[in-house]
């Protein structure tokens, strides 16, 4: 796994080509971050002090794990009390993220028929290049494809590693599940992803992402967002990722529902649509049998 300035650098490229090939590197929770022997053997005396540094900055900004709520009800000022894709200072990409997600059932962080055959889990981090790439570039497809249709279920897994943003941004998102429209939240957010770690996550852009989401109650977003509930979920997100390997975003695993999942990403490289596709219907044909 690369240095931690290594991944940065790469992330950074991917927000400026497309397609991007290699996913955002990390390792999740704190204890996890701490870097391999190998790379200790590779960087040296010097690049684990940096290393280090970098992973206590990011706990100690980030209050740990699961982060703590940024969103004020000051940040509320101004906005809808209910989320629109139409008014007048709803996020770019708003009306077409809401119609992508419009009539297919959500159950928190799971979009589409509970019964469906086959699986699809996504890890994403919400300040990650590559997975908004991802979400803008090749999810609508699946969605259109695979979800709407009823034969793939989609289980989103908000990690988070890059920074303190995406501790907090995270919860954003969790927010919106538990009104059901986490989907809509995060397709808005990737639509208008600033440069990681630059101060463009706030609580401001966070309630503003929520208020271009059709029918979400701010008041209660806002209480979701900063509950003690939401950084459960956060947790079990970690412990998710941990459980299954995660060493980067995305990270797309497909299989049978409630059987053992593959990652269908291959050397760190992320997985493009066609891989995608070709994953899904392959699982299509043994799921179903």
């Amino acid at each position: 796994m690369p240095s931690g300035k290594r991944a940065r650098q790469q992330r950074q490229a991917a927000a400026t080509t497309a397609p991007p090939p290699v996913r955002s590197k990390g390792a999740g929770r704190a204890r996890s971050r701490q870097a391999s022997p190998r790379a200790l053997a590779i960087a040296g005396g010097v690049a684990l002090l940096a290393v280090i540094a970098i992973v206590l900055g990011v706990v100690l900004s980030s209050g740990g794990s699961s982060g703590s709520g940024t969103v004020t009800k000051s940040d509320l000022n101004g906005l809808p009390a209910t989320g629109s894709a139409t008014w007048n200072g709803a996020m770019q990409g708003a009306p077409a993220a809401n119609a992508l997600f419009k009539g297919i059932p959500q159950y928190g962080l799971v979009l589409g028929n509970t019964k469906a055959p086959v699986e699809m889990e996504m890890f994403i981090d919400v300040q990650c290049p590559i997975c908004r790439n991802y979400e803008v570039s090749y999810l609508p497809t699946v969605v259109r494809q695979y979800i709407r249709p009823g034969k793939v279920q989609l289980h989103l897994q908000p990690w988070a590693f890059i920074g303190s943003q995406s501790f907090t941004g995270r919860l954003g998102v969790i927010g919106a599940a538990a009104q059901n429209k986490g989907f809509e939240y995060a397709k808005i957010l990737y639509d208008n992803q600033g440069q990681e770690e630059s101060g463009w996550l706030n609580g401001q852009e966070m309630a503003q992402i929520g208020a271009s989401v059709n029918g979400l109650d701010m008041q209660r977003w806002q209480t979701d967002t900063n509950s003690s509930a939401a950084k459960s979920v956060a947790d079990s997100v970690d412990a998710l990722a941990k459980k299954e390997g995660v060493v980067g975003t995305p990270t797309i695993l497909v299989g049978c529902a409630n059987g053992k999942l593959q990652d269908i990403t291959a050397a760190g490289v992320a997985p493009t649509l066609q891989d995608t596709q070709q994953a899904l219907d392959a699982a299509a044909s043994t799921c179903t049998k």
